[in-house]
């Protein structure tokens, strides 16, 4: 006869788990969100902002599996064309609407409605994101030095090869770990986020959207 375990024996396991989720989630987060509001044509600290508030919110509201916390590199692609005719009033005003909509297919339950999108469509699409993505993310690469390119192999072995060793870390926060002890203490000449772009020094204030009518 077996004892069913006690949900408080894995508490520790738990929480260990999430804390270092969310480590590799807030040091990714920072570039990843100036890399995206570089690709959308906007400043970096409205992505960081909005990024900020996102996580804010989702933290106090309660998520669920697969739900997007962050910065997205879809959305980024389908406002850098709204930025680029219409300006940054749009983009907030369009990104409110956005929020009211999903309110809205929300309360009316219309998310039954993706089981009729085919799984071809949806890996298309994914695919198809993943090389704008990388296509956006490439001059980055090409315009490193040779210290930046070694640095850039280095983390790829790191994520490859780590979880070969031990499993309890995730291997993407040991290459930041890593790497940036390297970059420091060897005073390499490599680009910094803050070389993206400018990042805030205070909270942001609440403001509605200057659209004309």
């Amino acid at each position: 006869m077996t004892s069913a375990k006690s949900p408080k024996a894995n508490l520790p396991v738990y929480v260990t788990r999430e804390l270092l989720a969310g480590m590799v989630a807030t040091f990714a987060l920072i570039p990843e969100v100036i890399a995206f509001s570089s690709v959308a044509g906007i400043d970096p600290q409205v992505g960081l902002y909005a990024s900020f508030v996102i996580g804010l919110v989702i933290a106090f509201s309660g998520g669920r599996p697969a739900m997007i916390s962050a910065a997205a590199g879809s959305v980024a692609l389908v406002a850098a064309a709204l930025v680029h005719g219409h300006g940054l009033q749009y983009l907030l005003a369009a990104g409110i609407l956005a929020g009211v909509f999903q309110i809205i297919f929300g309360l009316l339950r219309l998310s039954i409605l993706m089981r009729f999108v085919a799984r071809p469509v949806r890996t298309g699409f994914v695919n198809a994101l993943a090389i704008l993505i990388f296509s956006a993310q490439l001059p980055q690469i090409l315009g490193a030095n040779t210290q930046g390119l070694i640095l850039i192999g280095l983390g790829l072995v790191i994520i490859y090869a780590a979880p070969r060793l031990i499993r309890s870390i995730p291997s993407p926060l040991i290459a930041i770990v890593i790497l940036t002890l390297i970059s420091h203490f060897f005073h390499l000449q490599v680009k910094t986020v803050a070389e993206l772009g400018q990042l805030p020094l205070t909270l942001p204030h609440w403001a509605l959207p200057d659209v004309p009518h």
